[in-house]
């Protein structure tokens, strides 16, 4: 299902378990690469009511399986925030790992923080900085931005296209959607995924669902039945601006309805199906739509 993004570590990215692609290189890759870079963007924390972390030397973390962490400078993050607890943990890469409880106000989040204390030297980038729990926090900002569900990864890509092509949408014998122009969204590493106007569609055909889903690249989702075919077919209704160009056109999901292009039958590839993962939570509604200052 459309749900959330690939990026440089998750899903089918270069650093993922799940790779699509391979570096050239005469003799085979470590099992787990993990890469550090500058966020280059001004980001901060917010917890029971206060500002926590401010900083603008940010450093992202890429690990296998995982979407992108930032990793805040002890200097910028507000005094006694940070409680250290008795837990520690051993990351396979990172070595020891002590663990805060992260305070503010009358707010408190046990295990909301960590740090690395004893980190290889090939990891020096990392060091004296401290990274927070995403699902434990308040809110994540760039600027005066929200940004939901996780930490934007820069090497995510979008890309939408016209097209002239037919597309033709079949459930048993029923036509649900037929067009000559479908938009073809490009997503880093998944399957195109081609939406359709909904003058183009059965519209008698979707039967609108409770369910719904968030991506932090395009906004919120929300599904439709197609007759015994559950969820088959999803709708941003109010895509975020930068993909403006789906707002409220419909896709179909392949592996679940009949979905040929001029002809051929599109198929899911394996490991094309996003997995949900991370460090996201339950948003509502509230949550998920505004992108306000706060």
């Amino acid at each position: 299902m459309e749900e959330r993004g690939v990026g440089l570590s998750w899903q089918q990215g270069p650093l993922s378990p799940g790779a699509i692609g391979r570096f050239l290189v005469p003799e085979p890759l470590p099992k787990r690469l993990l890469y550090a870079e500058p966020l280059r963007r001004r980001m901060r924390v917010r917890f029971g009511g206060a500002w926590i972390a401010d900083s603008e030397d940010v450093i992202l973390l890429y690990e296998p399986g995982h979407y992108p962490m930032a990793y805040f400078p002890e200097a910028d993050v507000s005094r006694d925030t940070l409680q250290r607890s008795e837990h520690t943990t051993r990351h396979p890469d990172l070595g020891l790992t002590s663990w805060y409880t992260v305070r503010a106000g009358e707010k408190s989040a046990p295990r909301g923080a960590w740090q690395h204390n004893d980190l290889p030297v090939y990891a020096s980038e990392l060091q004296a900085r401290v990274a927070f729990a995403w699902p434990a926090m308040d809110a994540f900002y760039e600027e005066d931005e929200r940004i939901v569900g996780h930490a934007a990864d820069s090497y995510h890509r979008i890309d939408i296209r016209q097209s002239s092509r037919r597309l033709v949408v079949r459930h048993h014998d029923r036509i649900i959607a037929d067009t000559k122009r479908p938009v073809v969204l490009y997503e880093s590493g998944f399957a195109p995924r081609w939406y359709v106007a909904r003058a183009d569609v059965d519209e008698s055909a979707l039967t609108p669902v409770e369910h719904q889903t968030f991506c932090p690249y395009k906004g919120l989702c929300s599904y439709y039945d197609i007759s015994d075919a559950r969820l088959g077919a999803w709708s941003y209704r109010e895509a975020y601006a930068q993909v403006g160009r789906i707002s409220d056109l419909v896709s179909f999901e392949p592996d679940i309805v009949s979905v040929q292009l001029d002809g051929t039958q599109l198929r899911l590839e394996p490991g094309q199906a996003v997995i949900p993962h991370g460090p996201d939570r339950d948003l509502d509604v509230a949550e998920a739509l505004p992108r306000t200052s706060g």
